[in-house]
């Protein structure tokens, strides 16, 4: 495996082990990207370099995504308030739903109900 591929790979596992902190409350805030590319060892620039190289997408963008596919998870187990899941994960509730609805396309309550059986 090249170089590349195993950045990738290793911010892959950092970011899914990271934000299972944050949502389980064992981190009290996401991690910025430069956090994240110090921990690999390499530059914000490399990092962001390499994940576009490798993937055609931003780190930001698979960081982001990886945050809804978790507010989702969370929607469809838990029956904490949608208020309660966006402070788990570190976001202002209204802020947390214009977050949600720009990348899903509904806001967290009508997901829930949408997805829930």
């Amino acid at each position: 495996m090249g170089r590349s591929k195993e950045i990738t790979k290793a911010y892959f596992e950092l970011i899914d082990q990271h934000i299972k902190e944050v949502a389980f409350g064992h981190a009290e805030e996401f991690k910025e990207i430069q956090q994240i590319a110090s921990e690999l060892f390499v530059s914000h620039q490399h990092l962001s370099a390499t994940i576009q190289k490798e993937t055609g997408h931003h780190p930001c963008y698979f960081y982001d995504q990886k945050i809804i596919d978790t507010a989702k998870k969370m929607l469809i187990e838990s029956d904490e308030s949608i208020a309660k899941i966006a402070r788990r994960l570190t976001y202002d509730p209204s802020n947390f739903s214009k977050f949600f609805k720009k990348l899903v396309g509904n806001t967290p309550h009508i997901w829930r109900i949408n997805h829930r059986k």
